[in-house]
């Protein structure tokens, strides 16, 4: 592992990739036959922002490690079996070792994870310029190829078509439509990121079998159809129309329009009982991209809405939503702080419709959630001892991570969290017309190749309160530079080249500073944090503790606990989703926040003698989020 490892970081200072990121608006324009509607601030690609040493670097390499020692026939030996093609491993193809858990040939969302990889892996090569990524990459498309000619109508799946028509007939099915469009996602990503001109031909004969299957359904037939889970699939099908312009795939995403999901959102009824959570919200993006190629404003309203209702109502302190993956009466939150929260694919999903919210209104209100989402959820997902996953963010007291399994998980949170882990680089900066956003404060390298500005950022945030960036161009280049005044902080200090800087223009809770800025100009930050309890609007009894935006846990030890993954027995501790925590009872009756005392580094004590540090660092452990104020 720590070979991989070493191997990426060599590559990362090599060649980039021809790559950018999932279709977000600036993005892939000489790429799109469609033209999309402007927006006040767009994207830069993956391949022009670099990590720099930090917690989310060593995420994304232990990420990294993880995809590269996944085995492409492996992966695609159920697609091989489904199409009766030869494995091509030398020895046999029976010596093939599958795949368990959601990959197992008895599983009928087995083909996600290939999806998600194909994604991932093109994430990953663009934000390392690793070819070792591109590699894997091509592999699995050629095996994609191979399976479709096999199958010979355009059809590509590990599942036979049947599970499809088992949709179409309303009989019991495990979402196939949402495993194709996995499989889709991951085809269209490998085309825009890694340039693979064959992924798109792959993708869109299957989009073509799709217009064949689907020619001629009535909208009975439909809407029994869409009550199955599908994901993105209509989403996929919008970037198709975007990069193609065939009408006939901008018809099929408006097929899977959910009008039972829909239609209440545009009255803005934000009633959504006990629905599962993570079907709502990839149909909301894929409402905003409908917005972003046709402009109509009402898919907008939809996804704008639906947002607010999600931060107001459905979030947690944390940043993640919903329970055993369903909502919930909102004013009965405090009852539903479970070992069974914040499903991760919901924060996923979360964080991909803020980014293109934000692009069409540039407010840190957005940047705010996007941080107390990926600090407080994604970035502690990985388990940092063994690279595994969390499918939960368990928020009851007592309780703990649940993690994966190398080989015999494969869940749904796996998949977007090797997704997750390799783009942690997208959020950190936006372009406008001459205004670059400066959303996060993680360390990291810009190439604004449009003004052939490089933006160096260096921090120790959250440990450290101060934030610099300093400045290299080939000329000296005028435009706005936009900081990000976040909510948590006090007021912030600003300096250039040592002299401070009045903070006059503040808008939509950025400090902008517009100069002609030259090569080794410094701006430093400072953004004072304390700790803060915040009780939770719907039963103040309760609250999370807070340094800036960092949620804090108080460490519980380890009593009674099952170890955690990875474990001898690989298919043991992999029951996500009803496992017992067993937590003693002591614990169970909740614990009272207290002042706390300064141990060290993001490091407190209670008054009841509790180490007290950021939610992100505390695995393997039970733990306590939401305390007693009362």
């Amino acid at each position: 592992m720590r070979k991989i490892i070493c191997a990426i970081l060599v590559m990362m200072a090599g060649a980039v990739s021809a790559a950018g990121q999932s279709v977000y608006p600036g993005l892939f324009g000489d790429r799109l036959k469609v033209k999309e509607v402007e927006t006040p601030v767009e994207c830069f690609a993956l391949e022009d922002v670099r990590l720099l040493p930090s917690r989310f670097r060593e995420n994304l390499e232990r990420d990294s490690a993880w995809m590269a020692a996944i085995e492409v026939d492996r992966l695609l030996h159920s697609f091989y079996n489904n199409a009766g093609v030869w494995g091509g491993r030398e020895g046999g193809y029976m010596t093939i070792k599958k795949y368990g858990g959601w990959e197992s040939l008895d599983c009928e969302l087995r083909g996600h994870t290939t999806g998600h990889l194909l994604s991932a892996y093109a994430l990953m090569y663009a934000a390392t310029g690793a070819e070792l990524f591109k590699a894997k990459s091509d592999s699995i498309v050629d095996g994609l190829e191979r399976v479709q000619a096999a199958l010979g109508n355009g059809y590509v799946s590990a599942f036979p078509e049947e599970l499809i028509n088992r949709n179409m007939r309303g009989e019991s099915v495990w979402a196939p439509w949402y495993t194709l469009h996995k499989i889709y996602a991951g085809l269209i990503d490998q085309y825009l990121y890694a340039g693979n001109d064959r992924a798109l031909e792959v993708v869109r004969g299957a989009a073509d079998w799709a217009c064949g299957k689907l020619s001629g359904v009535d909208d009975m037939t439909r809407r029994r159809m869409i009550r199955n889970e599908f994901g993105g699939v209509n989403e996929a099908f919008y970037n198709l129309y975007a990069i193609t312009g065939d009408e006939r795939y901008r018809r099929l995403a408006e097929f899977f329009y959910h009008n039972d999901v829909i239609d209440p959102l545009k009255e803005r009824d934000g009633d959504l009982g006990t629905k599962h959570t993570n079907t709502f919200i990839p149909k909301t993006i894929a409402e905003l991209r409908r917005y972003e190629l046709t402009g109509d404003e009402a898919s907008r309203a939809v996804a704008e809405f639906f947002w607010n209702e999600m931060i107001d109502k459905h979030t947690f302190a944390t940043g993640c939503s919903s329970d055993k993956e369903h909502y919930f009466d909102p004013a009965r939150m405090s009852e539903h702080l479970s070992g069974y929260t914040g499903e991760t694919c919901c924060t996923y999903n979360m964080l991909k419709l803020s980014r293109h919210l934000f692009c069409l209104n540039p407010d840190a209100r957005i940047a705010d959630y996007y941080e107390q989402a990926l600090y407080n959820h994604i970035l502690g997902q990985q388990d940092p001892a063994s690279g595994m996953v969390a499918y939960f963010l368990p928020l009851k007291t007592g309780s703990h991570r649940v993690y994966s399994t190398p080989e015999n998980s494969f869940w749904c949170c796996v998949g977007s969290g090797f997704e997750s882990h390799a783009k942690y680089a997208e959020g950190i900066y936006y372009r406008g017309d001459d205004a670059l956003y400066v959303n996060l404060f993680i360390p990291s390298e810009l190439h604004w190749k449009e003004k052939n500005v490089k933006i160096r950022q260096t921090t120790g945030f959250p440990a450290s309160e101060s934030v610099t960036l300093t400045v290299e161009c080939g000329h000296p280049a005028e435009f706005t530079l936009n900081l990000r005044y976040p909510s948590w902080s006090g007021k912030p200090e600003v300096r250039i080249n040592g002299r401070a800087v009045a903070l006059k223009n503040i808008t939509d809770g950025y400090i902008g500073i517009k100069r002609k800025w030259k090569s080794g100009d410094r701006v430093e930050a400072v953004y004072p944090m304390k700790v803060a309890v915040e009780p939770m609007a719907a039963d103040p009894s309760v609250g999370v503790m807070k340094y800036g935006p960092v949620v804090l846990a108080g460490r519980l030890g380890t009593e009674g606990m099952v170890a955690p993954a990875p474990v001898s027995d690989p298919t043991k501790y992999n029951d996500y989703y009803t496992y017992d925590y067993h937590i003693p009872a002591d614990i169970a009756r909740g614990i009272k926040a207290s002042p706390l005392t300064s141990a060290g580094t993001l490091k407190w004590i209670t008054a009841d003698g509790i180490t007290v540090q950021p939610l992100y660092d505390v695995h393997r452990e039970r733990y306590v989020i939401y305390w007693n104020l009362k």
